[in-house]
């Protein structure tokens, strides 16, 4: 069970069984959502997602495809590591972790077994803003794994010899995700971008919590936080609207809304600050620099967001073990591999509700040339703002639409886009839509872009390894209004 930032999103699907996944998860309003029961469509139609909402608010939304011999469901939660404190932070990880460990009416044993004999996976993972369990089945099966779901979110046993094993397990998580340097640097990014802010806290939180935590906070967070109108059950593959929804008020149709209840998409009632700032974590000990730069970036329902998107295939990723490097579209790509500048470099758009990180990640073992790297990073940056060509503005939109459509394959992708952007936008796009938005932006669009988000504005910096050579914060950020030729 994962706790991993947003910026890249990857699925791997395990063998059959209760799994634990690394998921870099981490992508209006209920108008369009009737309590009525829908009808099933006469025929299938591709990409068609159906929703409904419960009296009590909890929704469910469907992809069908009758002819598939598969089906995942799942319920997404709209309360990830953003809805603690500094006292729980660490909570709905934590509460992840013992989902599997046995309900009032299972034990862990049975739990395993009930999974086995279905030949299905059952998983979970958890983000900055969203917690999710998902069962992927055969289709005949889809009311088991349902009926499981809601025993595993409405009934876990939370056994205080539980607990205390899961803080082990906690811990040696902790020491491993401490040993993979781009996780430490991404999570630094956010403490320094968001700082004393939720969004600014790692996912499963500091050792002192992971050994604190106590049995009630578990119930507090689920108390407050997995009320029905912050949850959706999402079904995809060869699942029938019409039946899920009879399902869902079975087994969800007595949970509890917020006092306030929420509704998808709308505004949080304060967005977070972002911070000029940055931190550094020098050891000369390893032969490498990791460094990540970032200005604020945008929501996932920011107007500009596949705009984001774009100008970030446009700075375009490297790796010197890539044998075509000399040819890539990337211009970045092309100065940092002729100038023997980088190990690797990876631009990302990291976006949640109301904000987001867009950036760069450096590695580099020329540590005397490190200033130079990132001057002709941000060079790139500014030169957004200037001067886009349109040759790489469409090869970015073709490596984009390929990358957004690619990943819709299989039942749990789809599941995983449905449910993602119901709690954060409040409705899905389908993938046409995708295309075409996509397919409509210009360079001028891309500018325009750069020009209010990226054009002298304050950056984050998060550094760690032999980061001596590198300028000071204020140096580097002068770069992000300097003209170049």
């Amino acid at each position: 069970m994962a706790a991993t930032r947003q910026a890249l999103s990857r699925l791997v699907l395990p063998r059959a069984g209760l799994t634990k996944s690394i998921l870099k998860p981490q992508r209006a309003a209920r108008a369009f959502a009737s309590p009525a029961v829908s009808a099933a469509p006469a025929t299938w139609t591709p990409n068609r997602t159906e929703t409904t909402t419960l009296n009590n608010g909890f929704t469910i939304a469907t992809e069908s495809n009758p002819g598939q011999q598969t089906a995942t469901v799942g319920v997404w939660i709209d309360a990830g590591s953003r809805a603690e404190n500094d006292a729980n932070n660490g909570t709905a990880h934590f509460l992840e972790h013992l989902a599997f460990k046995g309900t009032t009416s299972r034990t862990q044993n049975q739990l395993e077994l009930e999974i086995e004999n279905m030949g299905g996976h059952l998983n979970a993972y958890t983000s900055r803003e969203n917690t999710v369990y998902y069962a992927k089945a055969f289709k005949n099966d889809v009311a088991k794994s349902v009926e499981i779901l809601s025993d595993i979110l409405q009934n876990s046993r939370l056994d205080e010899s539980a607990i205390e094993r899961e803080r082990e397990v906690i811990l040696r998580e902790q020491e491993e995700v401490d040993k993979q340097l781009e996780e430490v640097v991404f999570d630094h990014l956010h403490a320094t971008a968001f700082q004393g802010q939720a969004l600014g806290r790692t996912i499963l939180g500091p050792k002192e919590n992971i050994l604190s935590i106590k049995r009630q906070d578990l119930l507090n967070y689920i108390k407050t936080n997995y009320t029905a109108d912050r949850m959706v059950l999402v079904g995809a593959g060869g699942v029938s609207h019409e039946e899920l929804v009879k399902l869902a008020e079975k087994h969800f149709g007595s949970l509890k809304a917020s006092p306030t209840p929420t509704v998808f998409g709308a505004p949080r009632s304060e967005a977070p600050d972002f911070v000029g700032s940055e931190v550094r974590m020098r050891d000369d000990a390893y032969p490498t620099a990791h460094i990540a730069i970032a200005v604020e970036g945008v929501s996932w329902k920011d107007e500009n967001y596949f705009t984001a998107l774009v100008a970030q295939a446009i700075i375009g990723n490297w790796d010197r073990s890539m044998g075509n490097s000399p040819y890539l579209g990337s211009k970045l790509a092309n100065i940092v591999h002729t100038n023997h500048l980088a190990n690797s470099f990876m631009s990302f758009s990291t976006s949640y509700s109301d904000t987001g990180l867009w950036g760069i990640y450096l590695v580099t073992d020329k540590l005397t040339e490190i200033d130079d790297l990132v001057h002709f990073a941000l060079r790139e940056w500014t030169r957004l703002a200037t001067s886009v060509d349109e040759s790489e503005v469409e090869r970015a939109k073709a490596q984009l639409k390929a990358s957004l459509l690619l990943s819709l394959d299989g039942t749990t992708a789809i599941a995983e886009d449905i449910g993602r952007q119901l709690v954060t936008t409040g409705r899905r796009m389908t993938p046409g839509e995708v295309e075409r938005v996509v397919g409509a932006i210009t360079p001028g669009d891309v500018m325009k872009f750069a020009e209010k988000h990226i054009w002298d504005k304050d950056i984050a910096i998060s550094a760690f390894g032999s980061t001596e050579g590198m300028f000071d914060y204020q140096r580097i950020r002068n770069d992000m209004s300097r003209m170049f030729s």
